[in-house]
């Protein structure tokens, strides 16, 4: 078995995780890596491998960074099958087209700046072909990907569809089992199962994300949020939060929901701008299925979870455009989440400079986002080329963020104590996987390893 990381390899972003077995290729998750323009690039254009010698794919779920290349994929000729669960299925319908809009943008961008023709990554066209491919695969159901390999889905409790992924072989007389964890999500967050622990691993490839931190406790999200409301309300500001478009802004909208419920915030308008949270709040609805108990409780009480006294789900331009202008206290949620484009750019332009107003981060802000200075509480910072001054109160939320925190790492990685042969981290900053590898070996983990990019680990079974 060899296992060679593209993407997410002491990094958090671009997950491309290549297993090879029994003369098979398996590309695990296909992921646009997102930083800084000219490494971005780069790493995007230059696929390290050749997609059509792949058998298949297996998506872990629909975040860009774990989804965002397949097009790619399929435009440099792939031509076999993608798998997923249904829900990831419908959500990267909608998540990869917008993706190619991007795309389409940028290139005409860096076209007009270079005065001369730039290809984007990938078009509209391109997403379409990629979506014929998917075959959906509920959690639980064991099926084979290649012959003589078989996988199945388990919850992973990170995002709406989000799976990890268990592959099982024979090899020398004996089943041979390959864990990918993909992102694991916590216990106890809003909507969502909690994740489920598949049965014992020879081999675990899993996240690292926050191998050196914890979270805030979930216990507390209600009661920070109401306050934060309040405090805003009170002194006639505006709420702004950045938030992906996925996952996130349901789950904003969900705890609003249960404040106002329970009469715990003052009633004013809340607007979710966002043409893609929209419709991707509309996929929440079709999938039901695989919600907790306590939110399928709500809907039979009362109805539609993410609907509001006083909510606004905005599409049009102009109608985003005049949120900015609106001189009463409300809520405003916005994509992106760590703010490098979107409308939260102009939202932030629009309210930064008041001391009244309140920037909410609610989710991860990787280095050298405009989200990361924001994070810092830095004097000034730089909007649309321009300097503005910094003079909102900011407030940060880790309690919203739906990765596992380092203790819940741990709690994972114990799991596979006595069956793993090796555990590999991926998907997190050095310096936090490095801290997560001394906590696994400190805790009598053995034979972990963090992989490099582009560097094949082979593994005797």
């Amino acid at each position: 078995m060899k296992i060679t990381c593209y993407g997410a390899a002491q990094e958090v972003t671009g997950s491309k995780h290549l297993l090879e077995v029994n003369g098979y290729r398996i590309l695990l998750d296909c992921g646009l890596f997102q930083g800084r323009r000219k490494e971005t690039d780069k790493k995007n254009h230059d696929v390290s491998f050749k997609p059509e010698e792949l058998d298949a794919v297996i998506l872990s779920h629909a975040h860009i960074d774990h989804s965002g290349l397949l097009p790619l994929l399929t435009k440099r000729k792939y031509d076999g099958a993608i798998y997923s669960t249904p829900a990831t299925r419908d959500l990267c319908d909608i998540m990869l087209q917008d993706s190619a809009h991007f795309q389409l943008r940028d290139a005409q961008w860096l076209a007009k700046k270079k005065q001369e023709y730039v290809e984007p990554l990938y078009s509209p066209d391109d997403v379409l072909d990629t979506m014929k491919q998917f075959i959906s695969i509920p959690y639980d159901r064991r099926f084979e990907v290649v012959p003589g390999v078989q996988f199945t889905f388990y919850d992973a409790g990170h995002i709406l569809g989000s799976a990890m992924v268990l592959l099982d072989w024979q090899e020398n007389g004996r089943t041979v089992r390959f864990l990918y964890s993909g992102d694991i999500g916590r216990r106890n967050l809003p909507i969502l199962r909690d994740p489920d622990y598949p049965e014992a691993a020879d081999v675990v490839l899993m996240e690292s994300t926050y191998g050196n931190r914890e979270h805030d406790d979930l216990i507390h999200i209600e009661t920070q949020l109401r306050d934060i409301v309040q405090k805003t309300y009170d002194r006639g500001g505006k709420i702004i939060i950045p938030s992906f478009a996925l996952e996130r802004a349901q789950e904003i909208v969900y705890v609003l929901k249960i404040l106002e419920m329970d009469d715990a915030i003052p009633t004013m308008p809340v607007y979710v701008d966002s043409p893609l949270a929209v419709s991707l709040t509309e996929v929440f609805l079709a999938n039901t299925e695989v919600f907790d108990k306590e939110i399928r409780k709500v809907i039979e009480e009362e109805g539609d979870p993410f609907q509001l006294k006083q909510i606004h789900y905005v599409r049009d331009v102009q109608d985003s455009m005049a949120l900015n202008t609106m001189p009463d206290p409300c809520i405003i949620i916005s994509a992106s989440g760590m703010c490098e484009h979107g409308r939260i750019l102009h939202h932030l332009k629009n309210h930064a400079t008041d001391p009244k107003n309140t920037i909410l981060i609610v989710g991860f802000q990787a280095e050298h986002t405009l989200g990361r200075r924001i994070v810092e509480k830095q004097s000034s910072i730089k909007i649309f080329g321009k300097m503005y001054p910094l003079r909102a109160e900011v407030h940060i939320m880790n309690a919203f963020s739906c990765h596992a925190g380092r203790s819940e790492l741990i709690r994972f990685a114990q799991h596979y104590k006595k069956s793993a042969r090796e555990i590999l981290l991926v998907h997190g900053e050095h310096n936090a996987q490095l801290s997560l590898q001394d906590a696994l070996q400190t805790s009598g983990l053995k034979n972990i390893s963090i992989p490099k990019h582009g560097i094949t680990h082979s593994i005797e079974i």
